[in-house]
């Protein structure tokens, strides 16, 4: 199974506001998920996320290898 450790850290430097380390390869994302942005919780297990920003409303939407997220 994942580390979920991994996942809540990256959930807690979300929530608090804070730029993601490099390590994470955040990015905005295009297409079908224009208004999102995905990161790399692992190499291979990634994290669609959207910030609404005055509110600070973090969805996240969904997660799971590149495979399974971009078919």
């Amino acid at each position: 199974g994942k580390n979920l450790e991994k996942l809540k850290e990256v959930i807690v430097l979300l929530q608090e506001q804070q730029t993601l380390p490099l390590k994470y390869k955040d990015h905005a994302l295009t297409g079908n998920y224009i208004g999102t942005r995905e990161c790399h919780i692992e190499p291979d297990w990634l994290l669609i996320y959207k910030i609404d920003g005055d509110k600070l409303i973090l969805t996240l939407a969904r997660i799971g290898s590149h495979s399974e997220l971009f078919r």
